[in-house]
């Protein structure tokens, strides 16, 4: 491989990294300022335990041999000796800690459906389950030789695959019904109600979105150091036409509800676009892109005040952002992938696959989240008491504040 390429892979594991942090600014300045530390620490923790879980089995459990295998042996390079010992090591290490950056940043993203009440050790334990026992799998499926990636030679559809060039299933999906499942197990906020807080630091959101559209490149693009860099042009283009048209999309929706534009709802409509041009980013003509982007803006403006009319405090709209933007994009190539979408030359196939894959992931991911939630609520406790929530968690759980000023 020419190191043009190998420093592109290094770049963009590096890009994507960052993300975890640009997750933890932009959901730090949305809530509380009592809840910021507690917000961010829900990222960085993330970023520490599965990285170590990657390394340990995470990766092996990333690949399988065939469509009917669930997960690939965890223990069959435990911590990746064998890998960095083999002829292609150096590279081979590089995309394994490419994948990692993708596992770190699915949990993170769960986070903040909890925000505010949630344990941190809890947490972490959910974390690390939920990461061995969905994550990791759907990357399988997804990516690694597994049922969602074999889905259409598995149904007789010829040259029909399920297309998820960057995560649309196996990150925005997963960890949107991941994020719902804990919502419900976890319960509302005190006072949950429209505008029960509002973003303490607007300016902490706007960097973190900001951080999350720089390190998307990497993130959507990433993978093409394995291919000679040959789809970069139309990723990027991609990237950033649909994350522009995904802002202006939402502020439009919010002028036309709540008679202005604010800059939280264009902060969130960036990260709407990016979660629906993320599996489509390779296989849509930028005119298309466009359209998407704009469309998922305005679909998740409306669809984030879900929570309120059906009762589910999802604390930073994870479900109708992650969640709804990942379905919208993961389904729009059903009808405008190149070549094969339904209005671009193909037929049903494309959506058939698309669909399969899309509600699959979700169906599995909520129950598994659930189940898992639910068990840890009802052993060691997942939820804070609602004295330290009202006093600020924290304090109660961390000892700190996120901003300790005192009067000269």
């Amino acid at each position: 491989m020419d190191t043009g390429s190998i420093a592109w892979g290094l770049t963009a594991t590096a890009l994507v990294l960052f993300m975890t942090p640009g997750v933890a600014f932009f959901y730090g300045g949305l809530v509380k300022a009592k809840s910021v530390i507690s917000m961010m620490m829900m990222s960085f923790g993330a970023l520490g335990l599965i990285s170590v879980l990657w390394i340990l089995y995470g990766f092996n459990m990333s690949a399988v041999n065939g469509p009917t295998e669930f997960a690939g042996n965890p223990f069959s390079d435990f911590g990746l000796g064998k890998l960095a010992m083999g002829e292609t090591g150096s590279i081979d290490l590089l995309g394994a800690t490419y994948g990692a950056t993708f596992a770190i940043i699915t949990v993170a993203l769960i986070s903040g459906a909890v925000a505010d009440r949630a344990k941190f050790g809890s947490w972490m334990i959910f974390a690390g389950i939920w990461a061995t026992l969905v994550y990791f799998p759907v990357a399988a499926w997804v990516w690694g030789g597994g049922w969602i990636m074999k889905l259409g030679e598995t149904l007789g559809l010829g040259d029909i695959a399920v297309i998820d060039y960057a995560g649309g299933t196996a990150v925005h999906i997963n960890a949107g019904a991941a994020a719902l499942a804990l919502a419900l197990v976890l319960g509302k906020r005190v006072g949950f109600q429209k505008g029960i807080t509002k973003p303490h630091n607007v300016p902490l959101v706007l960097i973190g979105a900001s951080i999350l559209w720089f390190g998307w490149f990497g993130f959507n693009a990433g993978a093409e150091w394995l291919n000679g860099l040959e789809n970069v042009g139309i990723i990027v283009v991609n990237t950033l036409g649909a994350t522009a048209a995904a802002i202006l999309g939402w502020m439009l929706v919010e002028k036309f509800k709540d008679g202005k534009a604010t800059s939280v709802g264009a902060a969130s409509g960036a990260v709407a676009g990016l979660v629906a041009i993320t599996p489509a980013c390779a296989n849509l003509e930028p005119g298309w892109a466009l359209l998407l982007g704009a469309v998922a803006g305005a679909v998740c403006a409306l669809a984030v005040e879900l929570k309120f009319k059906f009762g589910f405090d999802d604390s930073l709209d994870v479900v109708g952002i992650h969640l709804v933007g990942g379905v919208i994009g993961t389904l729009y190539l059903g009808f405008f992938a190149i070549g094969t979408g339904l209005l671009t030359g193909g037929d049903l196939s494309q959506l058939l696959v698309q669909a399969i894959a899309a509600f699959a992931v979700l169906a599995y991911s909520f129950v598994v989240a659930y189940v898992l939630g639910f068990a840890i609520e009802k052993t060691i406790g997942f939820r804070i008491k609602n004295e330290d929530e009202l006093a600020g968690i924290d304090t109660s759980v961390h000892g700190e504040e996120g901003y300790a000023l005192e009067r000269v």
